[in-house]
């Protein structure tokens, strides 16, 4: 398959794709190691995370290099999403210091057991981040690994792969397949050799994967799809929330299954949310993402570029205004996947631009008259992975938080808290990733009675 640089569209390489001899080789492997590795001490599986976090920092250039011209991150991004990466192995070591994997209850004694070979398959919009904290929360837990990374990563995943091996984990720990989710993914996700799922992606092929695993009983943690409403209450500062909602929309080049892609302004402020958002969209700079000041890269592909050109015509077409952005490529950008970052008002929640992921920088305003409705239009979704909350009053924010059905609510913040768990109500997954919410998804309770 050809690699081509979003920026340019220039091919920059080819990668060899996996077939079903490639995956179950791998699955071979695993399994075959699973048993001592299984074995190995907390102190053991300390040290390996500490050689895969440092195998990681070695390399966090090239990995850096590689994220920003095959995906088109832009320098920023590129830096926080591989430190993210490397720091990942460091925070499951930690947690691994005093994690109790021996409980007594009642008259039984519990041991948290490895799961067993986990497949862990992941989307192309955060590479490093998504293999590393599955894969570090496997290794925590003493449990080997396949990892099916989206083909659309290959040159980061290689060099993924090389810090991977330099850590020096024993042989048949981590795999790695390049290849082609319909064909790679439902090997993985059928084998009866692999007991654990980790998927990172959309909700249709989540939907794919656990009609699979099914079939063998296998546990799965799927992280899906997101259509997060940003509520701004009538007390909040807007000169402050409306900057904040920009970023937290158009995080990523808006390739975020967190994106706060519904804007939720009371009736009264929309005229002057509509100023600071076209005052906040200057500072919003699309172009190349090698570039320091750009803050909007291009889109990963041809197809994710077309795919928001549908979206935008789509807003168009039922009746949305738009206040900035539109069809077509940015003034002096015709080389490259790049799009006119948009944002509509006049948005009502049936929509299609409200309720269908777009996956780019497409930002959908949406007007309420009292808190009551505010919260019932956030709800309003088959998804439930992410919300955002601005407001003066932490008390009120609060409330409003505990009737959202979302996995996670930001009050005034867009920081990413690590060690938390992460993963959705609804529609937007199964399971939780991140801290010790995500090594106990790695681990199965085996009670012993005497």
């Amino acid at each position: 398959m050809d690699i081509i640089n979003p920026s340019d569209e220039s091919l920059i390489g080819k990668v060899i794709l996996g077939n079903e001899q490639d995956i179950e080789a791998a699955i071979v492997a695993a399994s075959a190691a699973l048993p001592s590795f299984s074995q190995t001490s907390r102190e053991q599986r300390m040290d390996y995370l500490q050689r895969l976090h440092n195998a990681l920092m070695e390399r966090l250039g090239d990995l850096q290099e590689a994220t920003t011209t095959e995906y088109g991150a832009t320098v920023q991004r590129s830096r926080w999403s591989n430190q993210y990466a490397a720091e990942t192995f460091l925070y499951f070591k930690d947690i691994l210091k005093d994690f109790p994997f021996e409980r007594r209850i009642g008259q039984s004694d519990i041991a948290l057991v490895p799961v067993g070979v986990t497949g862990i398959m992941t989307a192309w919009n955060a590479n490093s981040g998504s293999i590393s904290v599955k894969l570090a929360a496997a290794i925590a837990a003493g449990c080997t690994v396949v990892i099916k990374p989206s083909e659309m990563s290959a040159l980061q995943s290689q060099v993924l792969a090389e810090c991977f091996d330099r850590a020096g984990l024993p042989a048949g720990v981590i795999n790695m397949v390049h290849g082609r989710g319909d064909i790679l993914g439902t090997v993985l996700s059928a084998h009866p050799a692999v007991s654990k799922i980790l998927f990172t992606g959309s909700t249709a092929v989540g939907k794919i994967i656990a009609h699979n695993a099914v079939e063998t009983m296998k546990r799965v943690t799927l992280e899906l799809s997101g259509k997060s409403p940003n509520i701004i209450l009538d007390d909040a500062d807007l000169n402050t929330a409306i900057p904040m909602a920009v970023n937290a929309a158009f995080m990523n080049s808006g390739q975020a299954c967190i994106a706060g892609s519904r804007l939720l302004v009371p009736e009264g402020a929309l005229p002057e949310v509509k100023n600071i958002l076209l005052k906040t969209m200057t500072t919003q700079v699309v172009g190349n993402p090698k570039e320091e000041h750009t803050v909007i890269g291009p889109m990963a592909s041809k197809k994710q570029f077309e795919r928001i050109q549908h979206y935008i015509k789509l807003g168009m077409d039922e009746g949305a205004e738009v206040l900035i952005g539109g069809l077509g490529k940015p003034d002096g950008l015709l080389d490259g996947f790049y799009v006119k970052p948009t944002i509509f008002t006049g948005v009502s929640n049936r929509m299609t631009i409200a309720q269908e992921e777009i996956f780019g920088p497409v930002l959908a305003v949406i007007s309420y008259k009292t808190e009551e409705e505010a919260i019932a239009i956030a709800n309003d979704t088959p998804y439930g992975l992410h919300a955002y909350i601005s407001s003066s009053n932490m008390e009120r924010a609060q409330k409003v938080a505990a009737q959202i059905n979302a996995g996670r609510v930001a009050i005034n913040t867009i920081y990413h808290d690590a060690l938390a768990p992460f993963g959705g109500f609804k529609q937007s997954g199964v399971g939780r990733e991140g801290g010790i919410y995500g090594l106990e998804e790695q681990l199965e309770p085996k009670v012993i009675i005497s």
